[in-house]
């Protein structure tokens, strides 16, 4: 044989080579494409929990979904300024109405999957317990901070605004709030030791080993904690409705109620 036409078949197998690899690679590219990932907004407060069932719809499904978690309100907002999402998961209804009205989800596809309870929590894992009514938080507090989630925006916020307005406390603890942007960053503060008690959910004092929960405010002492789920009109409707079938499942709501959450009542 000669080195020409050795050195002709080296490169021929050379060239057959390259094309397989890129076939594959091609072939790899599309199916990526033709994976369907469902995108959901969600509720900074749902995290750890839908962190899990989103894994299970994906060990389930072989469907992948993109989370992006905040506070309700910020993306409510970011849904109305056209943010690709294909489900809103809130944490309160008042924001899911604003979508609702605004065409923004679809009404069909819209109820509700979670409550929640608000609890006083304060810095260190043996923290004793208070009584909310007879403690006055403000005396507690002193020239420190009481954490909470904006208090005029955000779900947590509100919850915990009317609570402590109920109990006759908040003119006096206002001026004493250190306001977060969602109620995992006012939870921090408070992990942190920047401020010694928060306002926040159960679920998020549950996820938190550096906090105890202190005291529990009475159901009637704020709007009841409900989290509306809903498809946006906008996003891929099929996937969204398939995921929030998947959340309302018993396996989804096993994950929910271990991490503390409770089941809405029909």
């Amino acid at each position: 044989m000669t080195k020409r036409k050795a050195s002709s078949e080296v490169t021929g197998r050379r060239l057959l080579h390259w094309v397989a690899v890129l076939a594959v690679v091609v072939l790899c590219g599309f199916g990526s494409v033709a994976t369907a990932q469902v995108t959901v907004f969600a509720a900074a407060s749902t995290k750890n929990a839908l962190d899990e069932a989103a894994d299970a719809f994906t060990a389930a499904t072989g469907e992948g979904v993109i989370l992006s978690y905040a506070a309700s309100s910020a993306l409510a907002r970011q849904i109305q300024l056209g943010a690709p999402a294909d489900v809103f998961l809130s944490a309160n209804t008042t924001w899911m109405d604003v979508l609702e009205t605004d065409g923004l989800v679809a009404s069909r596809s819209r109820s509700d999957l979670l409550a929640n309870d608000l609890v006083l929590i304060a810095h260190g894992a043996d923290a004793p317990p208070l009584d909310l009514a007879q403690t006055d938080l403000a005396e507690v507090l002193g020239d420190r901070h009481l954490a909470m989630a904006l208090v005029d925006a955000v779900p947590a916020g509100i919850y915990g605004k009317a609570a402590l307005s109920t109990l006759k406390q908040w003119d006096a603890v206002a001026p004493k709030v250190a306001q977060a942007a969602n109620v995992r960053a006012a939870l921090a503060l408070v992990s942190t030791g920047a401020a010694p008690l928060g306002v926040v959910y159960a679920t998020d004092a549950r996820a938190e080993p550096t906090v105890s929960v202190v005291a529990t405010f009475a159901a009637d002492s704020h709007p009841p904690i409900v989290y509306p789920i809903a498809a946006v009109t906008a996003g891929q409707q099929q996937a969204a409705e398939a995921f929030i079938k998947f959340l309302s499942g018993p396996e989804s709501q096993a994950i929910f109620l271990r991490h503390g959450f409770r089941a809405v009542r029909k």
